[in-house]
């Protein structure tokens, strides 16, 4: 592995390195840190580990052509910048390839970095993991059955062959439980938290898994039909994750892999409804002063007021259509070039107490089987987890099994409120929304 004072320096040789191979950009992506992750089974620690992490990704551009390397030993450095230069070579000529980034001033960003996370130590970690155990164990009847802690630091760099030279630190934290009630039934459910701050309650994390299972235990079965459906923050990004965002990607937009191809400027969501792509967000899970490739973050509006303004884009893509990036290159690590995502999806409608102001219709906490949806159609079906009645505008008994089946676009369509309940599920910020009439099968 590459020793983390020198990596950075080994980066800033790679850059020559590669444009010596024969590239005519080049591009460093570079990354050094640790992480702390804790595992759980029951309500014992199974496994505690720290690890260190360091790498070098290069991307190497000939004639349009992009050939990628990558190395975590210090003396393969210049091997994979060589490799970088002649796998471009082999692919061809690229005339659509338009350039990497130009050197511009990054963005400002702020509460993504938290000192007392980079300085944490492993037995402050297996405190914490045990908190939330303390918390899962509150709720009579109910037991832990696993859990997960993870915290990192870490300094990315990026440079490339215009002058792009951006280096930042970074911190993240998270937790889960899942837990199981019993009596002459069985019910399960589960909890977590995540920040870049060392903010976390963790005893709470617990608590609401438990307590959500033990609510959950002597279900009634629900009646196939139609009727208003509350998606918890949990259940809305889920499924949002996995139908909506693949057609907001400009990459499947050009090949002709979404729905939304034709759609932009046009209403495709309910008129109060408004989707935020924020890369400035302070203390966001996706939040950076640039995005992977070196483009400054930005803010940028992709639906408004139920109407499509914006598809996503990295370099590439916006390349072809001669347009600015709007900062949406994301990397899941050194070893992988960038694909395009959100940073911190906001989901905006006006709030009101959803549930009060709901007279008839179920709540979901969570789905299972979003993953099984059709990117490019959005149609999904999916079993919901810990459900509940609602009458008269009051929770009321859990729902022992149902499935829900949709459109995205039509559900986007049908969301006539949302809750006050706004919250971080990863890069998704959503409160609970309500949609009028959706599918549900007892």
């Amino acid at each position: 592995m590459i020793l983390m004072t020198d990596i950075f320096e080994l980066a800033r040789k790679a850059l020559k390195y590669t444009e010596e191979a024969g590239a005519d950009e080049a591009e460093i992506f570079c990354i050094k840190g640790r992480s702390i992750t804790i595992d759980v089974q029951r309500d014992e620690i199974d496994f505690a580990r720290e690890s260190l992490l360091s790498g070098i990704g290069v991307r190497a551009i000939v004639n349009g052509a992009v050939g990628f390397s990558s190395t975590n030993d210090a003396s393969r450095v210049k091997e994979a910048c060589v490799l970088a230069v002649r796998s471009a070579r082999v692919r061809g000529k690229d005339p659509q390839w338009s350039g990497l980034p130009e050197r511009k001033k990054p963005s400002v960003v702020r509460d993504i970095f938290d000192r007392r996370l980079d300085d944490i130590e492993i037995e402050a970690c297996i405190d914490h993991t045990m908190e939330m155990i303390e918390g899962t164990k509150s709720i009579p009847s109910v037991v832990p059955t696993s859990g997960h802690f993870s915290c990192a630091s870490s300094t990315q760099l990026i440079l490339n062959s215009h002058g792009v030279e951006v280096e930042e630190p970074e911190t993240s934290i998270q937790a889960s439980a899942d837990t199981v009630a019993k009596n002459s039934e069985i019910s399960t459910a589960s909890e977590f938290d995540l920040s870049r701050k060392l903010d976390i309650d963790f005893r709470a994390i617990g608590t609401r898994a438990s307590l959500l299972a033990s609510r959950s235990l002597n279900g009634v079965r629900a009646k196939t039909g139609d009727t208003a459906v509350l998606l918890e923050p949990m259940a809305f990004a889920d499924i949002l994750e996995n139908t909506l965002l693949s057609s907001l990607n400009a990459d499947n937009v050009q090949k002709g892999r979404s729905s939304l191809i034709g759609k932009l400027n046009k209403m495709i969501a309910a008129e109060a409804l408004s989707l935020t792509d924020d890369g400035t967000l302070p203390a966001g899970i996706g939040t950076a002063s640039t995005d992977d490739e070196g483009t400054p973050s930005k803010r940028n509006e992709i639906v408004k007021d139920g109407t499509l303004l914006s598809f996503l884009y990295d370099c590439y893509t916006a390349g072809k259509e001669k347009r600015e990036s709007t900062g949406n290159a994301i990397r899941s690590s050194f070893t992988s070039t960038p694909s395009i995502g959100i940073r911190n999806l906001i989901i905006n409608h006006p709030s009101c107490d959803i549930i009060a102001d709901t007279r008839e219709g179920v709540i979901i906490n969570t789905v299972i089987g979003a993953h099984t949806a059709n990117p490019i159609s959005g149609d999904f079906s999916v079993e919901a987890r810990n459900s509940f009645m609602i009458r008269d505008g009051e929770v009321g008994s859990p729902i022992k099994s149902m499935m829900l089946s949709g459109n995205i676009f039509d559900m986007l369509q049908g969301i006539d409120g949302a809750g006050k309940d706004v919250r971080k599920v990863g890069n998704i910020i959503t409160p609970t929304v309500r949609v009028s009439k959706m599918r549900v099968v007892g």
